[in-house]
This record gives C-alpha cells, structure tokens and sequence, in this order.
C-alpha cells in the first residue's frame, strides 16, 4: 500500500538515515537514465561528525556514563581543607557519519563535475561540524563553475542552501524546499522549487552543461520507491503523531487525511 501522503510522508522523516541512503541510489539510477551518453551520475561519499538533535554540539553522540570511586589518600599532615567534590565521569565518544551525495561527471573531459546533487540530512542542518564542510563545499562549488541541486525533505535544522533565505520570498518558503544553482548564469542564478506538504512532490530540472537540456528528477516517485522498498507501509504507525511534530493547521489536515484513508 503506498503513503496516504500526496507528497512527502512527514512520517518518514524519522528514518532518515535509510531513506536519504535509499534516495542517493535511486536518483542516481533514475538520473543515468536520461543523460547524455558522456555523462555519469556517481554516487560519492564524505565522513562528518554528526551534531546531536537539539544541540550545538558538533558530534553524533554515543554516550557512556561512568560514576567512579576515587581511590584512598595517603595519610599527610595537612591544614583541613574542603573535600574535593566527587565528579560523574562521562566519556563522549565521536561516531563519524558517512554521508553520501550525487555528481554528474563529463567522462570525456578528464572527468570533470558537472553538476551536485545533494540530499541534506541532520548533518547539514545542525550546528557543528557537518554544517560547516557543507557551508565550505558550497563555496568551493560556486568559485569552481559547478551547479548545485540542493534537496531539503526534513523541518528540523536550519535552512542551509546557498542562497539567503531572506531572498526567498514567503510565497516560496515551504515545509521542504528544493534550490538549484546554475553556476554558468550571469548574474549568479538560483531556482527556488515549492515543496508543500499537502501536493506533490515536484519534478525539477537538473542543469548541465550549456549545450545539454535540463534532465528531469521526479522527486516523488524516488520517495514513492523509498517507502515501498523500505516496506515503511508495514512499520509506521499513523495513529502516533510524527516526529517531529506538524504545526497545528497542517496536523489538523494530516489527521483527516489518514482518516480518510482508514490509517487513524
């Protein structure tokens, strides 16, 4: 049975870590399908340390307690002093994300990049170490001529795309958002994409070079494989209210909406 949701299923987000996995192989694969014969979509990969939800911290973390006995002094003669308080030992260990995007390389010209596809996650959105390599990647892109697709299906975290979101008209700020880049406009040229939860996911259009055509991605039927491969239709539990939570108005129509359909 597919989502009850016309576009993105808010339910999903709390399983990111499989359906961003999952949306990188599948747009690769829809991607090949329609590039030029000299043009590859590869999936590559960049290890971040992931930021705790909810905090500054630039780590994903994997937290062991510890409450320890000191050991017992040796007799001194010494002026009384106040005792040394007793600490709870914690030891934080950093666990590396691996987390992987999408380029469209030119096969024919040494392998250059053409254009970036990223899918952002928690990484990206949270302070910490993860948003600063992004923040840097993006810059990095932009100074080498390389267009950017930039893909935001989560509400948690700051809106990280490489144009301002004070440029983004309210019109065009929706739950998700999709941006792109097209790195050979003058002046620098952003396409902002309306991602409302109550329609469908859009198809965007994927620049190359300057003598390709756009190539399309149907972003709703990658999360439409997303959910039927990852047998999510089975595993989430529409009576409970996803996480996170929907504003009032939206949880209002999310909630007739899965009645209607038999979910709640």
């Amino acid at each position: 049975m597919p989502s009850p949701f016309p576009g993105m299923d808010p339910y999903l987000e709390q399983f990111w870590r499989d359906i961003h996995a999952r949306c990188i192989i599948y747009v690769a694969d829809q991607l090949q399908a329609h590039l030029p014969a000299d043009l590859r979509a590869r999936v590559e990969e960049r290890v971040v340390v992931e930021p705790a939800f909810g905090t500054a911290r630039s780590v994903y973390p994997d937290i062991r307690v510890v409450e320890r006995g000191r050991g017992r002094a040796t007799a001194r003669v010494i002026e009384p002093a106040p005792a040394v308080a007793e600490p709870l030992v914690i030891y934080v260990s950093d666990e590396a994300v691996t987390e992987s995007f999408i380029e469209i390389i030119d096969v024919g010209s040494g392998r250059h990049v053409i254009t970036v596809i990223e899918m952002l996650s928690l990484a990206n959105k949270l302070p910490g170490e993860g948003q600063e390599l992004y923040r840097r990647k993006q810059r990095e892109l932009r100074d080498g001529q390389v267009n950017l697709v930039e893909i935001d299906l989560l509400r948690v975290g700051d809106r990280v795309f490489a144009v301002g979101a004070s440029r983004i008209p309210a019109s065009h700020r929706t739950l998700y958002q999709v941006c792109v880049y097209r790195a050979i406009a003058t002046p620098s040229r952003f396409e902002v994409y309306r991602v409302p939860l109550r329609e469908r996911l859009p198809v965007i259009g994927l620049p190359l070079r300057s003598t390709d055509s756009d190539v399309p991605l149907d972003l709703q039927a990658v999360i439409n494989q997303c959910y039927r491969n990852g047998g999510y239709d089975e595993d989430i539990d529409y009576s409970m209210e996803p996480d996170p939570l929907l504003g009032v108005e939206d949880a209002l129509w999310a909630d007739t909406l899965l009645r209607e359909a038999g979910r709640r």
